[in-house]
């Protein structure tokens, strides 16, 4: 890919995010989930945790797919076609940014392949160059779902972006200050304060102002991650990444959830959703970093 297929203009992507958010939520095609939320303390990280208000709103569209599903003897694809009303910009040749229909977070971002895709394919030098372009717009935590064990709800590709700060008060990401004591062999760390098996890398931070420059260092570092591991998302093998401007996070997955409390990479970020005071409870109980080392590999 060459550096004239970024179609983003720069400086742009914010103001669309916020123009196209009004708009959709006054025609009804935004269908943000209100929560309320706390933070739960466990090993130095002050977790931020939300609980679901009303899920009536999901549910029903995932009735309605499913029932379009069975009417037409394919799986529903909400991003083949997406729906015009949360378009938000095209970012490239080959991904185009639209707000997340059930947002639980404010201005919640899809970067999608504009081809359909597997969620568990490897990452490409064009999914980091449309990441890239996006960071380089409004400084916000980028994450990918590989596979449903990850927390993926769609098939077809898409990486997240959300802005920052994750949390009214305290660190822009929760789980960041676990993150400044990490031990580096060659160019991979690891953060002994974290639980469960990880890889990390910096990045540096001006790599956002040239994506497709830098998107061949960032899909460098990404593989060396994977290899680190000994991940191969080829054989199915479950990952969440994390991206910001100055660091990369990959976390192999062991399981999707813990009891009935689905975690997908905003849970490794420090953010994480639980759906009723039930599931509040179990989360206090057994704590917030335990469910993460039960969901990763130990």
């Amino acid at each position: 890919m060459v550096q004239g297929k970024i179609l983003l203009k720069p400086g742009t992507l914010w103001t669309s995010v916020k123009e196209q958010t009004e708009y959709a939520l006054q025609c009804g095609a935004l269908l943000s989930i209100p929560t309320e939320f706390e933070f739960v303390e466990q090993d130095g990280v002050h977790f931020l945790v939300r609980i679901l208000s009303n899920l009536n709103r999901k549910k029903a569209a995932k009735e309605k797919q499913e029932k379009q599903s069975a009417t037409s003897g394919k799986e529903f694809n909400p991003f083949l076609p997406y729906e015009k009303d949360l378009f938000v910009a095209d970012i490239s040749d080959t991904h185009v940014c639209i707000l997340n229909k059930f947002n639980v977070v404010d201005y919640h971002l899809l970067i999608i392949t504009r081809a359909f895709e597997e969620q568990e394919s490897l990452l490409t030098l064009e999914d980091f160059a449309a990441m890239g372009a996006c960071l380089a717009d409004f400084d916000g935590l980028g994450f990918y779902n590989s596979g449903k064990t990850a927390g993926a709800s769609q098939r077809h590709k898409h990486l997240q972006l959300v802005p920052l700060p994750l949390a009214p008060s305290g660190s822009q990401i929760p789980i960041e200050p676990l993150l400044t004591s990490v031990q580096f062999q060659n160019l991979i760390a690891t953060s002994p304060k974290l639980p469960f098996l990880h890889a990390f890398a910096s990045l540096a931070p001006h790599w956002v102002q040239c994506p497709f420059t830098a998107a061949q260092a960032t899909l460098e570092a990404y593989r060396t991650l994977l290899d680190a591991l000994d991940l191969d998302p080829m054989q199915s093998d479950a990952y969440n990444l994390l991206v910001t401007r100055e660091w990369m996070l990959i976390v192999p997955r062991s399981q999707e959830h813990f009891q009935s409390i689905s975690v997908n990479s905003l849970g490794f970020a420090g953010a994480l959703l639980v759906r009723n005071a039930a599931e509040m409870e179990i989360l206090k109980a057994q704590g917030p970093m335990t469910i993460l080392k039960n969901v990763a590999v130990s």
